[in-house]
């Protein structure tokens, strides 16, 4: 299915009110409306901030395959939730170092040769496993496992998020980390929490998402070819959502919500995008149109230069050529060092841009 590139979009310029919003002292008014009251209808109300938050180092080993570096093993918790395991890779490198938090280590993405690539650069990485905290149940499987069910009071994509920002929190109290630079990183499922996160919390210096597609960077109204609609999203993998959602299959533009508000939320810190030309199904097209359509927020606020989308050929994996241009990007914004690559060509030219509506 292909939805009209034209249809109207929300402005993230154009309050509910109807009042524009023109200069940079109005857009924090506008943002507190986006995630107080359209944010909530795609992924609900995330859970509220403990009183405090803590981290228990469980243990301390080096990394014999790279001598200096270590491994720390941590558990954080809080008065709010029973507490869930984070490693922390640490380089040989004088402080303070920026750190990449990822939830994905139930994926286990980061390879060795990420983790050599983090290390080399001069990067903690922070890994923990996001079904600790909200499990993912998903198709039928050949090889079934017994999950705990809990009594779910919030969507699943807005628990992950909420277990970013407890990192978050934990990671603010440690000598070595530059609180300034901190990178949060997620593919697919994980790369929609990321954005989330991002988007809620501006104690993020950059979010990256890699081939999130639906609920992440791509967009509910312009599908392209092969892309996975709201439908079928809610069909299978409907608990990472609100409920409320559902409602919205096949009328999408009636949502008075699509993912460049959610990009423009991260404005004016850092935010890129990897996509991959042949993940179809992650709509790589709608990825670029809510690209563009938040770019007037980066502008208004001064941050043009700070908000990119980078695709490649291949298909639906975050693989090191990803991990190293989320390296060379935040090297650039967060570390001013230089541009390790060219700004991307229009992947899809001839493609009209998005087309602004009335307020929601």
């Amino acid at each position: 299915m292909v939805l009209a590139a034209g249809a109207d979009w929300p402005d993230p310029l154009l309050s509910l009110s109807g009042q524009r919003v023109d200069d940079a002292a109005r857009w924090p008014a506008r943002r507190r409306e986006i995630i107080d009251r359209l944010l909530p209808l795609v992924y609900g109300a995330l859970p509220s901030a403990p009183a405090s938050t803590r981290l228990v180092c469980l243990h301390d080993a080096p990394l014999r395959r790279w001598p200096g570096a270590r491994l720390l093993s941590c558990r954080v918790e809080s008065d709010a939730m029973p507490g869930f395991m984070l490693r922390l890779f640490m380089p040989d490198a004088p402080g303070p170092l920026p750190v990449v938090v990822s939830g994905d280590g139930c994926w286990h993405y980061a390879d060795d040769a990420v983790l050599a690539l983090m290390l080399s650069r001069g990067y903690v990485f922070a890994e923990f496993n996001r079904v600790e905290i909200a499990p993912d149940p998903g198709p039928p499987s050949p090889h079934p496992v017994q999950v705990p069910q809990a009594t779910a009071r919030h969507a699943t994509l807005a628990a992950w998020a909420w277990a970013v920002h407890r990192v978050v929190d934990v990671l603010c109290t440690l000598d070595g980390i530059d609180t300034q630079g901190i990178v949060v990183v997620g593919h697919s499922r994980g790369g929609k929490a990321a954005l989330l996160a991002g988007a809620t919390d501006e104690r993020i210096a950059l979010t990256s998402a890699n081939n999130s597609g639906a609920g992440g960077a791509g967009s509910w109204r312009h599908q392209g070819p092969g892309a996975e609609s709201l439908a079928d999203l809610m069909r299978v993998f409907g608990h990472w959502f609100d409920p409320g959602l559902q409602a919205y299959a096949g009328r999408e533009r009636d949502l008075p919500f699509d993912q460049h508000l959610l990009k423009a939320l991260i404005a004016p810190r850092a935010l890129l995008t990897t996509e991959a030309l042949d993940d179809l199904w992650a709509n790589p097209q709608g990825s670029w149109q809510s690209h563009r359509a938040a770019q007037c927020v980066f502008d208004l606020l001064g941050a043009a230069g700070r908000a990119d989308i980078v695709f490649r050929p291949g298909g639906h994996e975050h693989g090191l050529a990803d991990w190293r241009c989320l390296l060379d990007f935040s090297d650039a914004l967060l570390r001013g060092q230089p541009q390790r690559r060219p700004v991307s060509a229009d992947p899809f030219p001839g493609l009209p841009p998005p087309a602004f509506g009335p307020a929601a």
